[in-house]
């Protein structure tokens, strides 16, 4: 899962808690989502790209372009099913 606000230009954010600071506080123009961002030191599963984009859907965040780039079939197919339902339900704005 990674973040760009090109115009701003503020790195990129890798973990579910930045994610969330970078939307709270700035405009991001584009949001690139990984579903797989692996484990923490004692070997716990770190939140992941869906964890975000239900994040994302039940706070009515906004990106200008949403992208997937993720391997992970499973996780591609529940993060485009999930915006696109949040679409529908009028959680997210239609024209991202």
């Amino acid at each position: 899962m990674t973040y760009e606000t090109v115009q701003k230009g503020l790195p990129w954010q890798e973990h579910f808690e930045d994610a969330v600071k970078l939307f709270e506080n700035n405009e991001v123009n584009i949001l690139t989502l990984d579903h797989d961002l692996g484990e923490d030191a004692e070997g716990i599963e770190l939140k992941n790209g869906y964890d975000f984009v239900k994040y994302f859907c039940e706070h009515g965040l906004r990106a200008n372009k949403i992208y997937h780039h993720t391997d992970n079939p499973v996780g591609r197919r529940d993060m485009y099913e999930t915006l696109l339902a949040a679409q529908r339900r009028g959680f997210i704005k239609k024209d991202i």
